[in-house]
């Protein structure tokens, strides 16, 4: 019987169903959360999404047989703009393409066996998932958390829409890569600042579970610092710039004041309005400087010098009080914006070991001594700051003061595929809350999209004018919808109970919650983590959750790269349009590009449909596990593929040869001899390595190494007894139990096919013995002036003069030792002996 994977597949998969395998409830079992991101349906799977869900899948699996009562759900992170521009784009309701991608989404998933339990899936769009955003909203504005303010956002054009400071990349959209440009609007906030410190305490306490540089990135997402406010009185006027410093040590050294572009005083001191206006398009691309100065002047507080007063696109209003004094001599941006425009860069710090070059290349950044920094001078930075510090407080110049990099959320975005904020508009009464018996504040479908000016939801007039709920008077429905991370800030928190049940049901977060393993990509370290983060203390104080921290553990997963080809006639192309290292276009030699992300654009793409149609899901599952350890990138190989279905095949092959001998002795005693313990040992030896190597923070490669090893050793042992048989079975029955989660579908056909009940996700995972696993003996590479002249096997633990006599006495070794003299004898214990004559 050929291996066909699409029959075998098909099979289990109804199997699971039909049995509800993979259904969670709670019970007196050890529970494990095992989660991976959800998905945007943006409308067919890719290899990154495969071994995601692969890795998830696996760990899932591998609890499940280790005992514990294991949930894995799944659902979609529905709501976005790609839903919105594909409506304008093909004249499709978002609705209709986000559900219509997700049917075949989830099609996708399911062809691939992942043990999800579907009965909690969750689908963010849907009235009855965001109806509770728009509830947690209404907490957060009786706490004081949700507020309305005028604030310059990001604002892209092309999309209409705001922009978090992460979606703006090198001034333009991340998106569709139009410039973005400042605009002041209207906008909802979370005061996610309250929690500001509870978040950089608590990444204390992920540092066991969570990857350090993920860690350290939330850290400085938070960007906690402490310093000084100080203020610079402006020339001839009763007015101060108030800036802040981390470095009060170098204020001496200060030699003009830069203003954010969007900061209050920019638009008053400065004349020359389109010059601001030019300043203002460059804000926030630190890579390219562009200064004006107002025509101004501040003065220094510590001594009294007259400085310019410039507007800098590199100062962000965001970050202290959007005013900073420039020291050029020891801030390299400062340094390099002086050096730009002319102006003068004076010392006050000197390395504790030596004297700075005259003139300066580049900005002395570190701590030191101080220099021409009146009673101060000749202090060390530590000393300084404080005693700076207090001297500015005693004078009444300044005060101390702790900032943070983190602002509050704006999570208010004018389009229309998001959920309404449930915040209605009275000329009479002003702002009030939607009550909690309205909810939800369902999205209207017959809206018009054009994809231009504000949300459609302002033409929605059904939607647009309702009645105020305190005074009965017409009014006006916010058209504003949530920044789409509030879907995801939660939806682990759904995932609790199912979907036919209660959304927050108490007892079942708790026992549920947090979740013991999450996986998903590295660019959402900052934002959706911290997000979430916040969500959850939020929950917490409002009773529904008791405990801080969502994600007990975190694995990165890397990307999946793929070589570049490219024509140079013909741009990017796909291997099917290359022929002799030729482009079948027009004959060009074909350029090998760098290994990089897989993108559509760049035609390196691997389609999974096409995967699993010609190799099954278990080769391309087993394949993205094995060519790279989960955090890193994996570099796709087709040689690489194709081992892999070699691999599964050929133990397909060997199950089916010995099939009905390994039934016949299913019901006898495990039998070793002199013969057969080699095979035993290794068994027990694997299960060792593989429990392991998945234990140890995934290492799913080494892993499936060592399942091709034990299989390399059965299909080379000749069983010739029945003692034989038993033996060979029980490393058969092992090496499908450890490859099951790796492979699901074959190892249950090959369960099934020598005489075992389904399903082998019902069997515990395997165990060792540590004795048998033990080695009785070593093999011992023996080499003569460095060069390999034998392999001799050794009983553990011989002494050095023992194994010296074995090599020596090796007639093989014989040959180049014997009449020579022996000069030295290397023996590195366990691994090998090095004679040299």
């Amino acid at each position: 019987m050929k291996y066909n994977p699409e029959e075998v597949e098909l099979k289990w998969q109804r199997y699971w169903e039909s049995e509800g395998l993979f259904k969670t409830t709670e019970d007196n079992r050890k529970k494990f959360y095992c989660l991976e991101m959800f998905p945007y349906p943006s409308g067919k799977i890719h290899m990154g999404h495969v071994r995601n869900y692969a890795i998830g899948d696996v760990i899932a699996r591998y609890k499940r047989m280790r005992g514990y009562n294991v949930l894995h759900p799944m659902g979609w992170d529905a709501f976005g703009l790609p839903a919105e521009n594909a409506a304008i784009n093909h004249g499709v309701h978002p609705a209709k393409w986000t559900y219509e991608n997700i049917d075949y989404m989830k099609k996708q998933l399911k062809r691939m066996g992942l043990s999800y339990d579907w009965s909690r899936e969750v689908t963010t769009c849907d009235p009855e998932y965001y109806r509770w955003n728009q509830w947690f909203f209404l907490k957060m504005y009786e706490m004081g958390l949700a507020y309305r303010k005028s604030s310059h956002v990001n604002w892209c054009p092309t999309c209409s829409t705001v922009l978090a400071n992460e979606q703006v990349i090198d001034g333009a959209c991340w998106r569709c890569d139009s410039e973005v440009v400042q605009k002041e609007l209207e906008q909802w906030f979370l005061k996610i600042t309250a929690y500001a410190d509870e978040l950089l305490e608590g990444c204390e306490k992920l540092k066991d579970g969570w990857p350090e540089h993920v860690i350290l990135m939330q850290k400085n997402w938070i960007g906690k610092s402490r310093g000084v406010e100080v203020d610079f009185q402006i020339e001839g006027s009763d007015e101060k710039i108030r800036i802040f410093t981390t470095r009060p040590d170098t204020l001496w050294g200060a030699t003009f004041v830069c203003l954010a572009p969007l900061h209050p005083m920019a638009e008053r001191l400065t004349e020359d309005k389109k010059a601001l206006e030019f300043i203002r398009s460059k804000y926030g691309m630190a890579e390219e400087k562009h200064g004006l100065f107002t025509g101004r002047y501040a003065i220094n507080p510590v001594n009294n010098e007259r400085i310019p007063i410039y507007v800098a696109n590199f100062v962000l209003m965001e970050y202290g009080t959007g005013a900073i004094m420039s020291v050029p001599a020891h801030d390299q941006r400062d340094f390099e914006f002086a050096k730009l425009y002319k102006l003068p860069i004076k010392v006050v710090i000197q390395p504790e070991d030596g004297k700075l070059p005259e003139p300066l290349e580049e900005a002395y950044e570190d701590e030191g001594v101080l220099v021409d920094s009146a009673q101060f001078t000749g202090m060390s930075s530590p000393e300084a700051k404080e005693a700076i510090i207090k001297y500015l407080e005693e004078k009444g110049l300044g005060q101390a003061k702790v900032n943070y990099r983190l602002r509050d959320w704006g999570i208010s975005r004018q389009r229309y595929w998001g959920t309404p904020i449930p915040i209605i508009y009275c000329d009479n009464c002003g702002i009030v809350p939607v009550p909690e018996k309205d909810l939800p504040v369902i999205l209207p479908r017959d809206v018009e999209l054009t994809g231009t000016g504000m949300s459609p939801l302002l033409n929605a007039e059904d939607f647009l004018y309702t009645n105020c709920p305190r005074c009965g008077s017409r009014a006006r429905r916010e058209t504003d919808t949530m920044d789409t991370f509030i879907d995801s800030s939660w939806y682990f928190i759904r995932y609790c109970s199912r979907k036919d049940e209660e959304a927050l049901d108490r007892p079942k977060i708790s026992y549920w919650m947090p979740v013991d393993q999450y996986i998903g990509g590295v660019e959402h370290a900052v934002l959706h983590l911290l997000y979430s983060r916040f969500f959850t203390r939020v929950l917490r104080d409002l009773g529904i959750v008791d405990f801080d921290e969502p994600f007990s553990n975190l694995l990165t997963q890397g990307m999946v790269c793929k070589e570049t080809l490219r024509c140079p006639e013909h741009g990017w192309l796909l291997p099917e349009e290359v022929e002799d290292n030729k482009c079948k276009k027009c004959g060009r030699p074909v350029e090998h590009g760098r290994v990089e992300k897989m993108s559509k654009s760049k035609k390196n793409v691997i389609d999974p449909d096409y995967l699993i149609k010609r190799y099954g899901a278990d080769t391309s599952r087993l394949f993205s596990l094995f060519a790279a350890p989960p955090e890193k990138d994996l570099e796709w190989s087709d040689r690489g593929i194709e081992g892999t279905y070699r691999f599964i095949n050929r133990l397909w092959n060997l199950t089916l040869q010995r099939a009905d001998d390994l039934k016949r002795v299913k019901d006898l005693p495990v039998k070793t001899n002199d013969k057969n313990i080699h095979l035993f040992r290794k068994t027990h030896q694997s299960i060792k390595k593989v429990t392991t190597d998945i234990e140890r923070r995934f290492q799913f490669n080494t892993a499936i190494a060592s399942l091709m090893e034990l299989y390399n050793e059965l299909s080379s042992f000749r069983a010739d007894t029945d003692d034989d048989l038993t033996v060979m079975r029980f490393a058969l029955k092992n090496l499908l139990l450890m490859l099951s989660p790796f492979a699901p579908h074959v190892a249950e056909e090959l369960w099934e096919l020598i005489g075992e009940k389904p399903s082998i996700f019902n069997q515990p995972w395997p165990t060792w013995d540590e004795e048998a696993a033990s080695e009785q003996q070593i093999e011992l590479v023996v080499q003569v002036n460095g060069k390999v002249r034998a392999r001799i096997m050794i009983p553990v633990g011989l002494s050095d003069t023992e194994i010296k006599e074995l090599a020596l006495s090796d007639e093989r070794v014989k040959k180049y030792t014997d009449g020579k003299e022996l000069r030295k004898i290397i023996v590195v214990k366990g691994k090998l002996i090095n004679i040299v004559v």
